[in-house]
């Protein structure tokens, strides 16, 4: 009896092996969770910091560059005329006051703050008017707009040779010229210095009384 009994209880011997088989399991599961999820958090990473690169990247060259303004006469249509005097053939003269926009372009994402300035305006390279630009402040991406009023006279030029043949052909060319000195502020806290420049021709209709056109560099 004793031969059977043994022999009935020995089967159930290994069946104690179980638990320790399925804690491994469970252990190698566990590690193999923990791995992928270092993966993951590794990968979100990774991603993170090229965005955070492309963003600061894109920032550098578009906000934080800084473009010069731009400096320009305004359209034929902006400029109205108050006083047209011409002389003739054989006198040849001219005392023409008119008033015209000085425009100031801004494309920086900051405002461009100037100083005050003269607009020359020449005949044949010999200054025959001047006006006073103001300080002012063109704000970021936009355009600042300033009028002024300028008496040009040909009473400033040595000799009237070209001014006559100019009269004959009906048309006077004027040059004028602009230089702004200023700083352009970003963020409210770097400033960087620019300065700009404005040549432009604006050519006169005499027997119309108007501007015929500004063509500027």
């Amino acid at each position: 009896m004793a031969e059977k009994t043994n022999q009935q209880v020995n089967p159930l011997a290994p069946s104690a092996k179980h638990p320790r088989s399925d804690e491994e399991s469970a252990s190698s599961q566990s590690k193999e969770l923990k791995r992928k999820k270092r993966i993951k958090w590794a990968i979100y990473i990774a991603v993170f910091a090229v965005f955070q690169t492309i963003v600061i990247t894109v920032f550098a060259l578009t906000v934080m560059r800084v473009k010069t303004p731009k400096v320009r006469l305004g359209s034929t249509d902006s400029v109205t005329f108050h006083n047209f005097t011409t002389g003739n053939q054989t006198s040849p003269s001219f005392n023409i006051s008119f008033t015209t926009q000085v425009r100031v372009k801004n494309t920086n994402f900051g405002p461009y703050k100037y100083d005050s300035t003269n607009a020359t305006f020449m005949y044949q390279g010999v200054t025959v008017g001047q006006v006073t630009i103001p300080k002012g402040k063109a704000g970021l991406r936009s355009t600042k707009k300033v009028s002024v009023t300028v008496v040009v006279d040909s009473k400033a030029l040595p000799s009237k040779k070209n001014l006559e043949s100019d009269m004959d052909g009906g048309l006077l060319m004027l040059g004028s010229h602009v230089k702004l000195s200023g700083k352009v502020e970003l963020l409210f806290v770097m400033k960087k210095k620019k300065a700009t420049e404005m040549n432009c021709t604006m050519t006169i209709n005499l027997s119309a009384e108007k501007v015929q056109s500004i063509i500027c560099e």
